[in-house]
């Protein structure tokens, strides 16, 4: 009897890595995109953090059920198409069900197109072109704001809080910045502002005197700073401090990190930029802030869209009990919710929109200033 006992002990050991191996532990493969390394690497690893906070939640509930665990696999775009494309083929060959990225639209954009060829949702936490979700892809998705939608709001916040009349702008040639740019320079003339210059710079560049003279010799009521990344306006804002500009500095959701205040330092107290407005004080944002910074530190500015992006994707797989993408899509679709970054509802087109507002820099922090609705808080 006990010789029968042992036999069946052994047959059923033998067999679970024989079970596991056809499916009965399944691993929920889920993959990020975002610039890892390189100058864009702060905000690139946020969003990896944001959605690594995301599982750690979402396994704290119990997980998938279905599988054993949930697993990343972040990839390095760089903020470069070329190399979008290529980590948007590797997760295809992974097998992912989801991806949650890109940072730069120069690199959703492209990658999204090869993900598509395969219905692979993906949910953008930081590409505010249009052209993201005017495409009418399927399966792409956006959790922050758009530039047609903050560019209105950033000539309606010069006007309005700062009374400027006048603006010089400059970008760096990127599909976000350029574009945020053109819909400035757009809006700005329709709603009766003077655009006194525009130019612009190239990435990577750390002299800016150029193009900051010709800004103070128009004597412009303020400069408008679109580009790419907070290391480049850091390096901006130092020197037009230098330089004597008298312009007010106004900028954009890149700007919208701790590492440009902790760089320029001086240079950015009284730098005004816009982005979306996050309630800090809800029990959703929180939560997230409390897990987020005791594993990964000070949250950057797209940590907190990828966290809900990455939500938004699990839960919709949890309630659809399926990774196919037509179910997953049906429950986004559904999701009406609190999150951590603002409240979430998706739009046919696959955005949920942005409420953006006016920030100032004081005191080596962002302060809500100004709203559209309410105008200069203080």
């Amino acid at each position: 009897m006990r010789k029968n006992l042992f036999t069946i002990l052994l047959i059923g050991l033998l067999l679970v890595p024989l079970v596991a191996g056809t499916g009965f532990a399944k691993t929920l493969k889920i993959g990020s995109m975002s610039p890892l390394t390189g100058p864009y690497a702060a905000d690139g690893n946020d969003i990896k953090n944001g959605v690594l906070t995301a599982i750690d939640v979402i396994n704290d509930q119990g997980g998938i059920p279905g599988y054993s665990k949930i697993e990343l696999f972040p990839q390095d775009t760089a903020c470069d198409p070329k190399q979008a494309v290529a980590a948007a083929n590797k997760l295809i060959n992974l097998e992912v069900v989801g991806v949650i990225g890109a940072y730069c639209s120069s690199s959703t954009i492209p990658a999204s197109e090869t993900l598509a060829e395969e219905d692979i949702p993906m949910i953008t936490p930081a590409s505010t072109n249009e052209k993201v979700t005017d495409r009418g892809l399927p399966y792409m998705f956006r959790m922050c704001g758009r530039d047609d939608d903050q560019a209105p709001t950033a000539v309606k916040f010069m006007m309005e809080a700062l009374g400027a009349k006048s603006l010089f702008i400059v970008d760096d040639k990127t599909t976000y910045s350029q574009g945020l740019a053109d819909g400035v320079e757009k809006s700005a003339r329709k709603m009766g502002m003077k655009v006194l210059g525009r130019d612009h710079v190239n990435q990577g560049d750390k002299d800016f005197s150029a193009i900051l003279t010709m800004a103070k010799r128009t004597n412009a009521d303020v400069l408008y700073m679109s580009l790419q990344n907070h290391a480049s306006g850091s390096l901006m804002a130092i020197q037009a401090r230098r330089l004597g500009l008298k312009s007010t500095v106004v900028s954009q959701d890149a700007m919208y990190h701790p590492n440009f205040i902790k760089v320029a330092k001086d240079a950015a107290e009284g730098v005004y930029v816009t982005y979306g407005f996050t309630d800090k004080s809800t029990p959703e944002f929180r939560a997230y802030a409390q897990r987020f910074t005791k594993n990964y530190g000070e949250i950057g500015a797209y940590g907190t869209y990828a966290y809900d992006a990455a939500l938004v994707l699990l839960n919709a797989i949890k309630k659809a009990n399926s990774t196919d993408p037509k179910k997953i899509k049906k429950q986004i679709m559904k999701m009406n919710f609190q999150g951590a970054s603002k409240f979430v509802k998706f739009r046919p087109n696959g955005d949920s929109g942005s409420d953006y507002v006016g920030y100032k820099i004081e005191n080596g922090e962002y302060i809500v200033y100004w709203t559209p609705q309410k105008g200069i808080l203080k």
